[in-house]
């Protein structure tokens, strides 16, 4: 995520990541596992640092995958690995709560 971030040519954009990016309590290192989820998700179709996004979500243990890619969450909507979500249907779920 920092190394696609310091190409954002938006500088709110790379600020409000920058912020995001402070609030995470587990920071996932690339690996074995995370590239071998990767390079399937990219099998798949799913674009490589989407892919690796979505790897590292996954490898920690994470609820679920926020995007409003609509590829994304059609390739993923069966997964039993991620719940794969737009923002707005993850904010219906947590004001259901």
């Amino acid at each position: 995520m920092d190394f696609e971030n310091e190409a954002n040519p938006f500088p709110e954009r790379k600020y409000t990541i920058e912020k995001w990016r402070h609030l995470s309590t587990i920071d996932i290192v690339e690996n074995e596992e995370v590239l071998l989820k990767a390079t399937n998700f990219a099998k798949m179709g799913i674009k490589a640092k989407d892919a690796l996004h979505l790897a590292c979500a996954i490898v920690a243990n994470s609820e679920y995958f926020l995007t409003t890619d609509d590829f994304i969450q059609k390739k993923m909507f069966r997964s039993d690995e991620i719940k794969v979500l737009s923002p707005i249907e993850f904010i219906n779920i947590i004001e259901e709560v």
